[in-house]
């Protein structure tokens, strides 16, 4: 640290003031610690039931690949995306979303050759700027799964599937599949001049963004929060009424799989979704007594052309990871808990906390989780810390122990307490705990 350095730290701390995390970027304390392990357990778990591989893009990609693929007139562009320069004078941007880097990463990678379709998921942090609220943060994560290379209706269901089966695993049960169809560029020309005639009418109702998006691509209201918007809305075309025959088989196709799997849905004709890369096939999760989604997504089968390769079909979901944190405990429901350490390792002497590394690392060896509190002198103090982390057996090594060659076992559950010799360690510990 240099002299300036220290200088403007302690000018800033002699006001009694900490440094404070930026707003809406929030920390993952200890205390939520069993729901992010939760969610990486899972995670992998439900993935490798389904077949995904797993695939981890950049949080930087250039700019433009988010422009062109989520849209210009979408919300993320227009106001939420964090794009600056970097030393070199690259345009780039901290990615909002997901899907787009895995599209880039399949085209540069030729990851066709690997599978085909290729099903992948990933797990990471995503960054918006919007006015954060409960289970929204400008740095948010998101699970997402992505089959990639195949049109199929089956993909459509399978992507479903594999959410439902992740959200159950986690304990939430009572979700609502809303759903609709976008149809094709073809089916949705018509669609969306009924829908600019449609709000044409009623165009000084409109909030301000949606006037302007009113003559670029009227389909962006449908998607608008403010409370004018939403009411005209709820009179607007129905885009099921517009279908091609083979946008509309597609869709009676998803349906019927899902109809056939028990799932619960609902029709909402003006699901669009907040991204202009979707088409047929758009999805949200929702849940009884939540006023917000908890992660949806569809087919997007124009995207690899929008950057600059031939069409490739492909559908995907993401799911909020922060606002699963919220529903699971407005719903009171407990993570997958971590396995408490069973084991608390407590030295007495300075030798003894010498020799204690060696020993803790043989249990951990043999699987056994052990903690310690070897910073503190006392005994006591030691046994305090032990009661605190929920151990059941205690180790205590002294400077008599090690001379003997032996060590103490207490059983905190019983009170009892015995030596052992250290060379049958590892032996006795299983036995106990087992």
């Amino acid at each position: 640290m240099t002299g300036k350095t220290k200088i403007a730290a302690k000018t800033f701390l002699k006001k009694g003031k900490l440094f404070q995390s930026i707003k809406g970027m929030a920390d993952i304390l200890p205390i939520d610690q069993d729901y992010w392990r939760s969610f990486w357990q899972t995670a992998f778990k439900v993935s490798s039931r389904h077949g995904f591989y797993f695939i981890e893009t950049p949080i930087l990609e250039p700019a433009s690949l988010f422009e062109a693929s989520i849209g210009a007139t979408t919300d993320i562009v227009e106001k939420q995306m964090y794009v600056f320069k970097t030393p070199g004078g690259d345009r780039v941007a901290l990615r909002p979303e997901g899907t787009a880097g895995v599209m880039r990463s399949y085209l540069q990678h030729r990851l066709s050759y690997f599978s085909l379709p290729l099903k992948v998921f990933y797990l990471g942090p995503m960054f918006r700027h919007e006015k954060p609220q409960a289970g929204r943060y400008r740095q948010f994560h998101q699970l997402g799964f992505e089959i990639i290379g195949d049109n199929s209706a089956f993909y459509d269901a399978e992507i479903i599937l594999a959410s439902l089966d992740f959200f159950r695993a986690l304990g939430l049960n009572d979700l609502i599949l809303k759903i609709n169809s976008l149809g094709c560029r073809v089916c949705r020309l018509a669609f969306r001049q009924e829908l600019k005639n449609y709000f044409s009418a009623y165009k000084k109702e409109l909030c301000p963004d949606c006037r302007r998006r009113l003559g670029r691509n009227p389909l962006r209201i449908l998607d608008c929060q403010e409370p004018s918007c939403r009411t005209l809305k709820s009179g607007s075309p129905n885009i099921l009424d517009y279908l091609c025959q083979n946008c509309n088989n597609h869709f009676k196709a998803v349906l019927e799989l899902i109809e056939d799997n028990g799932i619960k849905y609902e029709l909402d004709p003006h699901l669009v979704r907040g991204l202009d890369y979707y088409n047929r096939t758009v999805f949200e999760f929702v849940s009884s007594g939540l006023s917000f989604s908890l992660g949806g997504g569809g087919r997007y089968d124009y995207l690899a052309e929008i950057i600059g390769h031939r069409l490739v079909p492909a559908v995907g979901i993401s799911l909020g990871l922060e606002r699963i944190v919220e529903a699971l405990k407005i719903k009171n429901i407990s993570p997958i808990k971590r396995k408490r350490p069973l084991v608390f390792f407590a030295a007495i002497s300075e030798e003894a906390k010498k020799k204690s590394l060696g020993l803790m690392e043989k249990l951990r060896a043999a699987d056994i989780p052990v903690v310690e509190a070897l910073g503190r002198n006392s005994l006591k103090s030691q046994m305090k810390a032990a009661d605190k982390v929920k151990s059941s057996l205690v180790l205590i090594l002294g400077q008599k122990e090690i001379f003997e060659g032996s060590i103490i076992i207490k059983d905190l559950r019983t009170g009892a307490q015995e030596n052992i010799l250290l060379d049958k360690l590892v032996e006795e510990i299983k036995k106990r705990l087992s």
